[in-house]
């Protein structure tokens, strides 16, 4: 309340220099970065910290990074760039990071991407 009402107190509620209508006007109006609302939502600072906004921004920058790792991986020299890694997304609360595997996934299946590419387009592989 000191925050975004200054020199005002419940105290003065209580001795009557403040109606329950005041008070429920400035409990409605709150900013939705105040405690008070942070509560009422049940969630935590970092994650109204994370706005709509800041979302996209991350998407946007997620984005540029891999953009820029295909670029270097398929225009550089194979021996600087052999060992280089896709950056990893940037962690957003609520989030987990995904799981590391060596394991394609094609269709929602494990295995080989060539033989399953194979079945869907009815030709062997050519790999056997």
């Amino acid at each position: 309340m000191a925050r975004y009402w200054p020199g005002r107190s419940l105290l003065e509620l209580y001795r009557g220099e403040m109606s329950w209508r005041e008070l429920r006007v400035f409990l409605r109006y709150l900013p939705t970065d105040s405690a008070t609302a942070r509560a009422v939502r049940g969630s935590t600072a970092e994650e109204d910290a994370w706005t709509l906004d800041r979302q996209l921004l991350a998407s946007v920058v997620d984005a540029m990074r891999e953009n820029t790792f295909a670029t270097v991986k398929l225009h550089g020299d194979p021996k600087r760039t052999g060992r280089l890694k896709p950056p990893d997304p940037i962690p957003r609360p609520g989030v987990k990071p995904p799981q590391k595997t060596n394991v394609i996934r094609f269709g929602g299946r494990h295995g080989s991407g060539a033989a399953q590419l194979a079945q869907v387009f009815g030709r062997p592989a050519a790999n056997q």
